[in-house]
């Protein structure tokens, strides 16, 4: 149907003209009834048509008036939906947040578990190099029968000695029995010892003469006393504490097949642990600082630095006396081992590293370079070591102060292994290891 656009106030405008028009002309011919009812059906006639279309037009308007209606309480409908949809988008942001805040403990459980199932390995590793080494060292103690005969041999030969000294002659054997008890400490660490006493010091009493028993006696209370510290139930700390006393290792070569935790035995600290490699760069090196979990504050005081802090297992600096009195006893060498973010490695050797006494502040030497790195440490050689309590570099301020970390600072340094974020002139660096070793063993 074809739709006329009518202003609305002019279609009730004429609407009325139309409505209103019949009545007057109505009273006006009364006194011609003919004629006005004949004008009023034309009239009627000629405006039906019109009023036709008003009525539609009437109830198109009605229609969209209800239309508009409807249309208000979609609208209202859609507002009240965009409310609730509103909520539901809200609630669900707040459960995305705990979601990820769920998968962040979830990934912080698997780094934990992951950290702790390195440690596991680590851990299972070591055991097995203690169990290599026991049973290395039970295959040695199969071999001490020969060891032990050879000792009985020479306790019949004292024997026979003794039997022709004089009583005069009581101190001459003193040295000679101190000489033979010497010999057995250092041989005669195993179970068989008690029996192998017992048959020495019957031989005495029955061979020496009265005045020499006296001195055997004074002999026999110190033996035992280091009898009772040898002779313990426990069979493998027998043996462990055998092959420490038999090498009395003072550096990393003796554990060159058995890497981990070790204890190396150097004059002026005694017995302590060191972390020993053997993948790096070969057998032998003693790792004496290493930075791989970025869990270790190496902004630490002189005192620190000189004693050593950190886990043998993590981030670690095993002390400048130890180093001092290590590098002391022989010609060593230092390799650096350095990864970098994007996973390459790197590394740098000096042949002659050491450093010197506390009362020369710990001074670095190096010796000649070479490496796929560059020659970054050369700037320090031949500075003291400088800690934020101790200031021994040659800038106009205390540069381990403004890096935060100890180090042979010169002003203030062109590499820093020791500074919480690694620092090298050209590799973005998230690892690194100092280990040194015996010059001398490259010869063997």
């Amino acid at each position: 149907m074809c739709k006329i656009k009518i202003n609305v106030t002019v279609f009730l405008i004429i609407l009325q003209i139309f409505l209103v028009a019949p009545a007057a002309f109505k009273e006006t011919i009364k006194s011609d009834g003919q004629m006005a009812e004949k004008c009023c059906s034309q009239t009627y006639e000629a405006v039906k048509p019109l009023l036709d279309y008003f009525r539609l037009v009437k109830i198109e308007l009605e229609e969209r008036e209800i239309k508009e209606n409807n249309l208000i309480e979609l609208n209202s409908d859609l507002m009240e939906k965009y409310r609730e949809i509103a909520e539901i988008n809200e609630l669900f942001m707040n459960e995305a947040a705990l979601l990820n805040e769920y998968k962040s403990k979830v990934v912080k459980g698997e780094n934990d578990l992951h950290s702790s199932q390195i440690k596991d390995d680590k851990l299972e590793s070591e055991i097995n190099s203690q169990k290599n080494v026991i049973a290395k060292l039970e295959a040695e103690l199969a071999n001490k029968s020969s060891d032990l005969e050879i000792c009985e041999i020479k306790l019949k030969t004292l024997d026979s000695v003794l039997i022709e000294k004089d009583e005069n002659k009581t101190s001459l054997f003193s040295s000679r029995i101190e000489l033979q008890l010497k010999e057995m400490q250092t041989k005669l660490k195993t179970k068989d010892t008690e029996n192998l006493w017992c048959r020495f010091e019957i031989n005495l009493l029955n061979n020496a003469s009265e005045n020499m028993r006296e001195e055997q006696r004074k002999l026999s209370s110190q033996v035992e006393k280091w009898h009772s510290k040898t002779i313990v139930s426990d069979y493998e700390n027998i043996l462990c504490r055998s092959e420490l006393d038999k090498l009395s290792p003072t550096t990393c070569i003796p554990f060159g097949d058995y890497p981990g935790v070790h204890q190396l035995n150097v004059s002026g600290i005694d017995f302590f642990d060191v972390l020993c490699d053997s993948q790096l760069a070969g057998p032998g090196w003693i790792v004496i600082q290493q930075r791989v979990g970025r869990n270790e504050d190496f902004n630490r005081d002189w005192d620190t630095y000189r004693e050593g802090f950190g886990a043998l297992d993590s981030d670690f600096f095993i002390g400048l006396e130890k180093i001092y009195r290590i590098t002391s006893l022989q010609r060593f060498e230092l390799y650096i081992h350095l990864v970098a973010v994007n996973g390459s490695v790197y590394n740098a050797r000096y042949d002659d590293f050491k450093i010197s006494d506390e009362d020369n502040g710990y001074t670095l030497s190096l010796g000649k370079w070479n490496g796929t790195s560059e020659d970054a440490m050369r700037i320090g050689e031949n500075m003291k070591f400088s800690t934020f309590d101790r200031d021994n570099d040659f800038s106009g301020g205390n540069c381990a102060v403004e890096f935060k970390s100890g180090w042979w600072y010169n002003s203030c340094h062109h590499c820093n292994l020791n500074q919480k974020n690694l620092l090298h002139p050209s590799i973005d660096l998230k690892e690194a290891k100092m280990l040194i070793r015996p010059k001398e063993a490259m010869k063997k």
